[in-house]
């Protein structure tokens, strides 16, 4: 689909910079971080647009009535399990004078939602169903005669789910998952999430950064080894392990993975760089956090999956998480994170899975630099709107790479970026 736009008509989806300042994926303009036209492009050029946005897991809506909030982008949204057991998503805001129609995160409701404000209803597909006082009172007042529900209901989403995530869109043009993701995006999510999950918890955490900023730092494999003092000094992942970074064929989505543990040869060439993640004096005081078992009939201790474009799918040894990334601005943003694991667990293995939990978040020993550094980046480039950051380390295409000592993977969302942007 050509996402390309006609750069000679003025409105609020223009280009607000004109053309990318240089034609290469290893080159990204610091404006786009800064704009505030851009940023609203974004929000209907990518989230309004032909992607699939994460909604919420069908975990979370299992009976009739339940529903989940969220958004897609800056729109507000409902989710909801219908009683044929169908799944159905629609824009959170009453058709009257634009109030949320639910405002807690989840709950249920079992025939219809009603707006807090004026008691206007809508059905579990979110239709416009019942008007307060809609014919008056003792014949006076009320709506007009002509006036037509139907055509006041908030806009519905095409929703879908695979391996326990539900995914929504607004446009028609959305390819079916599976296609959108790409064969090999798609193995990896199925290999994650291969039987039914439990929610174990969710959390939220504001970042002081541009949303991108943080989508990159997920797909940056090579800061992980650099940055993460506690991932190099305990081995879960490091550039000299195995693994590498598949990149889907439209750039969009990708998985980096750690396989095994490191040879001396490789303990020792880290060593030699004289890293700050280089520690050999820290120690665990209970060694059993790392101490993972197999579930996934390989040896990957480490996978990082993101779905363009807002979504991360982490496993961390047991750790694991679904991590949303929500715009809340030019230069803030949310993380919204959601721990499971399986319904079969054993009473073994979630005690397992919530120690492991303590990896990540904004205190995490692995991911709490990740709360840092994009407001590093958001702050260091405040003057420097007319420059560029430089994103070339394993060449300037996206591809997938046998090696994560690359920025394949960034440069792959930029790929998808500059498509769907038309840049």
């Amino acid at each position: 689909m050509d996402t390309r736009i006609d750069p000679t008509v003025h409105d609020a989806t223009t280009m607000p910079h004109g053309p990318w300042p240089e034609d290469s994926l290893a080159r990204v303009p610091y404006w786009v971080y800064q704009d505030q036209d851009n940023y609203t492009r974004e929000m209907r050029r990518i989230f309004e647009g032909a992607t699939w946005n994460f909604a919420c897991l069908e975990a979370d809506i299992p009976n009739k009535g339940d529903y989940r909030t969220n958004q897609v982008g800056g729109m507000p949204v409902i989710v909801v399990r219908d009683a044929d057991g169908s799944i159905n998503c629609f824009e959170n805001r009453c058709a009257h004078r634009g109030a949320l129609i639910a405002f807690d995160d989840g709950g249920n409701v079992q025939n219809n939602f009603k707006c807090i404000y004026h008691a206007w209803s809508y059905d579990l597909s979110g239709n416009l169903k019942g008007i307060a006082f809609e014919r008056g009172i003792s014949g006076q007042g009320g709506m007009s005669k002509d006036f037509r529900r139907d055509d006041f209901s908030p806009r519905k989403l095409h929703t879908t789910v695979l391996g326990g995530l539900v995914f929504a869109t607004l446009s028609d043009e959305t390819p079916p998952i599976e296609q959108y993701l790409g064969a090999e995006i798609t193995g990896r999510v199925k290999r994650v999430l291969n039987r039914p999950i439990r929610v174990m918890g969710r959390f939220s955490q504001p970042l002081p950064n541009n949303w991108k900023l943080y989508m990159e730092n997920v797909k940056d494999t090579y800061h992980a080894s650099l940055l993460h003092l506690f991932f190099a000094t305990f081995r879960i992942t490091r550039l000299t392990q195995a693994g590498g970074v598949l990149v889907s064929p439209d750039g969009a989505h990708h998985a980096s993975y750690t396989i095994g543990s490191e040879d001396v040869a490789g303990a020792e060439a880290f060593k030699e760089k004289d890293l700050r993640s280089e520690r050999d004096d820290y120690k665990l005081a209970d060694p059993s956090l790392l101490q993972p078992v197999a579930e996934f009939g390989d040896k990957i201790q480490l996978q990082i999956l993101s779905i363009f474009p807002s979504l991360v799918l982490q496993q961390i040894h047991n750790c694991l998480a679904v991590r949303q990334v929500v715009p809340k601005g030019t230069d803030k943003m949310e993380i919204l994170w959601t721990y499971f694991g399986f319904e079969d667990d054993t009473p073994e293995m979630n005690t397992r899975r919530l120690k492991q939990q303590n990896l990540v978040g904004p205190a995490g020993f692995v991911s709490m630099e990740d709360g840092c550094v994009g407001g590093f980046v958001q702050r260091g480039i405040a003057a420097a709107g007319d420059k560029i950051s430089v994103v070339e380390m394993g060449g300037n295409q996206a591809e997938s790479q046998a090696t994560r000592a690359t920025e394949s993977s960034v440069r792959g969302f930029w790929k998808a970026y500059r498509r769907f942007m038309g840049y």
